[in-house]
């Protein structure tokens, strides 16, 4: 929220001073970045800033019973606007653009300010009455961006990848739900686009669920990836400005907190040169979106129509499609879903070389990994949780279309071959072809299977066996 009243405050860094709305909880250092960075023109992820206000609890709260915070009352007002931070109530005063120089200091400055105003307001205090409350001396104590940052990314992160699973699960499920409902719609089967075998809506429903299955197995493991961080290596992993203890107590706090899985580096060095790990879980979301796509895809084929395409499914209406022509129905969820699955991809680019472009003790370009993680993750899941929703949970088998387009394929041959063997099913579709009659008309017809064989044939239970 803005401040209240048009009345200003001095603050002052070494580059000098400038104005600050009195009532606002940031301070100098995200005055400054706010003037410096406006190119997403977007504030960093709520994630991320509420993942900060846990690293920072965390801090805080080991560096107390180190005994650096004598005064009660001002351990609780830090510790209680710890708290609403990572509760989400001050995420709007997180204001530094998501793409920033300085490898996230702006956010993490941005984050010490609002803590320490909001504890000064919790004191009784005016914003900006350092001398109580220091964003650096107190809220930054013992820490640096270049461990607070990429541990609270990672934090959020793994927060984000359990929904992100959650929402996959619910995918499949409603697949594998699906696959029981059309197990018995016999139709054809397609490869290049082309006829080729029977097969049933239930297996290609089922295979749906089990690609979104591997998905959800790969999310899973993500956190294993994710779960290392450098807190307590302060500015490049040496742990310089920091006490022993507090290195080894910062991570294993804020694992408790959190009730997560994460582990203090044994090289906290190493943690915070390279950003290999992003790459890797970037690489496995972009495989989910690939599956997001395809699926996607395939689901507005199998609805294309309804009278000329092959109409083999109908997806849910959820809108008029069109401005012009009246009672057209687009697959509009498929369709937003596929555009997730391209921005994800894109993200998965630009974090790849934001990862392959750090350089020595550090990499500059956290706040742009960060960014198209955490945005590929929010995209994943709202975009599983859309396509279930919108479009698996309530679309349903055209079982007319898919019998009629089943009796007039020539695909049907194949399922004849166990009995009639190879060379008089060619001679059976060669003659189909020229004549312009059914593969049932002339096997039936000519006697070389009577119509209750030729039925069993192309059941669902002689199709969904794996051979013959």
């Amino acid at each position: 929220m803005e401040p209240k009243t048009s009345a200003t405050r001095t603050e002052h860094d070494f580059l000098g001073e400038l104005q600050i709305p009195a009532d606002a909880l940031y301070g100098i250092h995200t005055a400054r970045a706010m003037q410096n960075f406006s190119l997403a023109r977007r504030p960093v992820k709520p994630a991320l800033v509420q993942a900060y206000g846990w690293v920072k609890l965390a801090c805080f709260q080991i560096n107390r019973e180190l005994g650096y915070f004598e005064d009660d009352e001002k351990a609780r007002a830090i510790e209680q606007a710890c708290r609403e931070l990572a509760d989400g109530m001050l995420t709007d005063w997180i204001r530094v653009d998501a793409l920033q120089g300085g490898a996230g200091t702006s956010t993490n400055m941005n984050v010490n300010e609002v803590i320490a105003n909001r504890a000064l307001q919790l004191l009784g205090k005016a914003p900006g009455d350092y001398p109580i409350i220091s964003p650096l001396d107190d809220i930054n104590l013992h820490q640096s961006t270049n461990d607070t940052y990429p541990t609270a990314l990672k934090l959020a992160a793994i927060l984000q990848l359990r929904q992100l699973e959650g929402a996959v699960l619910d995918l499949q499920e409603a697949f594998q739900h699906q696959e029981k409902e059309m197990a018995d719609v016999v139709k054809i089967g397609r490869t290049q686009l082309q006829d080729a075998v029977l097969t049933t809506l239930g297996r290609e429903m089922a295979a749906y669920a089990e690609a979104f299955n591997r998905d959800r197995w790969r999310i899973y493991k993500c956190e294993e990836r994710l779960r290392v961080v450098n807190l307590g290596g302060t500015a490049i992993g040496s742990g310089l400005g920091a006490p022993r203890q507090f290195i080894f107590r910062a991570t294993d706090r804020l694992r408790e907190l959190t009730n997560s899985s994460l582990a203090r580096a044994e090289n906290l060095m190493e943690c915070t040169q390279n950003t290999d790990v992003f790459v890797e879980v970037s690489g496995l979301l972009k495989a989910c979106a690939t599956n997001l796509f395809k699926v996607s895809n395939d689901l507005r084929l199998l609805a294309s129509g309804p009278d000329g395409g092959l109409g083999e499914i109908s997806l849910p209406a959820v809108q008029a499609g069109s401005s012009i022509m009246p009672g057209k129905v687009n697959p509009v969820i498929p369709e937003s879903v596929v555009q997730a699955a391209m921005a994800v991809v894109a993200n998965d680019q630009l974090l790849t070389q934001a990862c392959m472009n750090g350089n020595l003790e550090l990499n500059a370009f956290m706040p742009a990994i960060a960014d198209a993680l955490l945005s590929s993750l929010q995209l994943l899941t709202d975009a599983a949780i859309s396509l279930r929703k919108n479009c698996v949970e309530g679309l349903t088998a055209n079982r007319d279309n898919c019998r009629k387009r089943l009796l007039n394929s020539t695909a049907i041959i194949t399922a004849l071959i166990p009995r009639l063997g190879y060379e008089k099913c060619s001679r059976v579709l060669q003659q189909s072809r020229d004549k312009g009659l059914s593969i049932r008309e002339i096997v039936v017809g000519e006697q070389m299977l009577d119509e209750g064989t030729f039925e069993q044939l192309i059941s669902p239970e002689a199709i969904n066996k794996l051979g013959f």
